[in-house]
């Protein structure tokens, strides 16, 4: 037995036949001293609600409901991993409820409702790490319904997070993040962490929302940092001509032959309130 009292990860995937699947961006993390670590990145949560996203054999999950978690929503695709997951739940009764479904149909918000303190924290699946963080980075409503998110990406992702202007990293994820969080690249996880190792070190990065970030429209900033970062070795008259070019970065007072890349999230932010 593990120190939970649970058997060891490597039994439970053996046992329910949980070979990780690479069209759901599976990568099991088996080592419970990092999971342990991922969840005091997260800070105290003994009186928080976590969700989580993509639990697979349930590693982290044993890990927040041992550090104290109030209570843990983990949301599951695979529907083989749903019975390791209710073993965990029957170890811990009433702290942790399962979710089959698909995380990018999931309604989060509503989740989070009446949770009092809610965080995310996950060993995001590969494919859709991104587009969730986008979609946590850019509700209409703002504060969100979480305090803080803790999640694992690949190292080159991660970068792109944290990226500050000028950074070779710096793009779309850099300044939808810098918007309306501050981030920090927590630490790295090797693959050898993982089964099956992927080719890539992974990071965890911690988010905490800014309470009053620079008022814009959300789809308006995207729009124009996704023009802009489209063509990011042009310069911003001929990236952004759709947008407006040259009027409209004379109206915002930017020098259109700067590149995307130079711009300051303030920057960005004027230039989505004029497109």
């Amino acid at each position: 037995m593990s120190i939970d009292g649970l058997p060891p990860l490597r039994e439970v995937i053996a046992e329910h036949g949980l070979a990780a699947k690479k069209s759901l961006g599976q990568n099991f993390l088996l080592d419970l001293n990092l999971t342990a670590k991922i969840a005091r990145a997260a800070g105290d949560l003994t009186a928080s609600t976590v969700i989580e996203v993509g639990p697979g054999p349930g590693g982290l999950t044993r890990a927040l409901l041992l550090s104290g978690a109030r209570r843990v929503v983990a949301v599951e695709r695979d529907e083989r991993c749903l019975a390791a997951l209710a073993e965990i739940s029957d170890h811990y009764p009433g702290r942790l409820e399962v979710i089959s479904g698909d995380a990018l149909e999931t309604d989060f918000a509503a989740l989070a409702a009446e949770q009092g303190d809610t965080r995310i924290v996950a060993n995001l699946p590969y494919n859709i790490g991104t587009e969730l963080l986008v979609r946590w980075l850019t509700p209409s409503a703002w504060p969100p319904f979480y305090s803080s998110m803790t999640l694992m990406f690949q190292r080159e992702v991660a970068e792109r997070i944290v990226a500050m202007p000028g950074d070779r990293s710096y793009g779309r994820l850099g300044v939808l993040a810098g918007w309306r969080t501050e981030s920090r690249i927590a630490f790295d996880v090797p693959p050898q962490a993982f089964t099956p190792p992927p080719k890539v070190t992974s990071s965890v990065v911690h988010l905490v929302p800014r309470q009053t970030p620079i008022a814009v429209d959300a789809k308006a900033l995207a729009r124009v940092t996704e023009a802009a970062f489209g063509q990011r070795r042009k310069m911003l008259r001929q990236s952004l001509k759709a947008l407006g070019g040259e009027a409209l970065l004379e109206r915002t007072g930017i020098d259109p032959t700067r590149r995307a890349e130079t711009l300051s999230v303030e920057e960005f932010a004027a230039l989505a309130r004029e497109a």
